[in-house]
């Protein structure tokens, strides 16, 4: 489907054809480093290189990440040789960022350890009469005494979202990756892990939600992880020549970042927030997250949940007070209520419905709060993009979320430059074709009462 773009906005009012096919795929040439560990819900990078050409950012700016997910917009940053900082809530996406940006790492010294890991793990498999084919094919296997995670980590994941042998051999793999620990290579490996945990050795399946396929047996995890850590070496051989590229990752909150970087000193924020609807943002690590110890209880969860942007029913608190923020919002307000109202006339009373409304405040609320954090962040003249989708989840309203974001942001003093299509997707609920869009922002300072 090819879909004509009018830019809004008075400065920016271009026109140009976007193919929905293409827009949100990685390009073959782009998945250097990319690839070591990506969201399924990343933006591609071609649309991070887009926007620093179009402000042309250079070595001597510096490009800011508030929802950095897995640094699609640093390791872009990085390879451009321009300064970056991210700021991500989820420790194991926060976790990505970092090592993905961290290239002062030896090659061979990392392929030559993983394939010493490599050899070590399968010689321990082998004693227990294992093999790492993923063809399962020894029944006695099921019988053997095989690593497992607690009974608490267990209850944390999705049922059956690792079989008992592949967890097994991803679970041996980690101790002896401790037990032999090369601190130099040691995140690395670990992040070539959890890209292996999930794309190879699961049973998970990635749709408009993350779900469980039918079980198998057994998967090959030592191949593949090896396999991944020597892509890992070779990128770096690379990009050599930008290692020392400044780049920093801060585990943190968007809605508090006061603290973590110099006033005034960011000339250009390229990010892409949760979006408000039923989809719970952390399942979609949470089986690597809980493997690789980032999340071990359920008040490791809730902790990571309350530091996240509203966005769905799963992460409201009865003490979250972000909707105050849009008391003054009519539309806001109006869009809310006309959830609310539909949910009565639908008689839809479950406890979840029932947040519908609220959640849809808080999420403004909370971005509003978001946006007020980074005024005096930024240098004056600075420029943002927010990467967003309109959305229908919440009993089929519609939600502009562009055009609620630019009306939040040019009420704190932000002037809205232009609202550029990506892209169009389809709406489960509703089969209708739904705008993803860039939010351009201009900061020009407070203005003066």
């Amino acid at each position: 489907m090819l879909v004509r773009e009018y830019s809004a906005g008075p400065s920016l009012m271009s026109v140009r054809t976007v193919n929905n096919h293409t827009a949100n795929k990685i390009q073959g040439a782009d998945r250097a480093v990319h690839d070591w560990y990506r969201f399924v819900l990343s933006f591609p990078p071609h649309l991070v290189r887009e926007y620093l050409e179009r402000y042309g950012l250079g070595a001597r700016h510096l490009v800011l990440d508030p929802f950095c997910g897995t640094g699609t917009t640093l390791v872009e940053c990085k390879k451009l040789g321009i300064a970056s900082v991210g700021v991500e809530a989820n420790p194991m996406a926060c976790f990505a960022s970092r090592v993905k940006t961290n290239w002062n790492v030896d090659p061979d010294e990392l392929a030559g350890h993983a394939q010493a890991m490599a050899d070590r793990t399968l010689a321990e498999l082998e004693k227990g009469g294992i093999c790492d084919t993923g063809i399962f094919d020894q029944p006695g296997n099921q019988q053997r005494l095989l690593k497992r995670l607690s009974s608490e980590q267990e209850n944390l994941i999705l049922t059956n979202s690792i079989s008992p042998l592949p967890l097994h051999k991803v679970l041996l793999l980690l101790e002896l990756l401790d037990r032999f620990c090369q601190e130099s290579t040691y995140d690395h490996e670990r992040l070539a892990l959890a890209k292996t945990v999930v794309g190879s050795a699961s049973n998970l399946h990635f749709g408009p939600e993350v779900g469980v396929e039918k079980p198998k047996n057994d998967a090959a995890v030592i191949g593949p992880w090896l396999e991944s850590v020597k892509a890992m070496a070779e990128d770096l051989r690379l990009f050599s020549d930008r290692r020392e590229v400044f780049s920093r990752v801060f585990h943190a909150d968007s809605r508090q970042m006061g603290g973590l970087l110099k006033p005034r000193s960011v000339d250009f924020v390229f990010t892409s927030p949760p979006y408000p609807n039923e989809k719970d943002y952390t399942r979609t690590t949470r089986l690597e997250s809980v493997v690789l110890g980032f999340i071990r209880t359920k008040s490791d969860l809730r902790n990571l949940k309350q530091i996240l942007i509203r966005s769905n029913t799963r992460n409201v608190y009865a003490d979250d007070d972000d909707d105050r923020l849009v008391e003054n919002y009519p539309e806001i307000q109006r869009l809310a209520g006309t959830i609310e109202d539909r949910r009565r006339r639908l008689g839809k009373t479950s406890g979840f419905e029932r947040l519908y409304g609220r959640v849809t405040k808080l999420y403004f609320g909370g971005m509003a709060r978001h946006l007020e954090e980074l005024k005096p962040l930024l240098k004056r003249g600075a420029y943002l993009a927010y990467v967003v989708g309109d959305q229908a989840s919440y009993l089929r309203v519609l939600i502009r979320i562009g055009q609620l974001l630019g009306s939040i942001a040019e009420s704190l003093g932000y002037e809205v430059t232009a609202i550029d299509l990506f892209r169009t997707r389809l709406a489960t609920a509703t089969k209708e074709h739904l705008r993803e869009e860039v939010v351009l922002l201009q900061w020009k300072g407070e203005r003066k009462t």
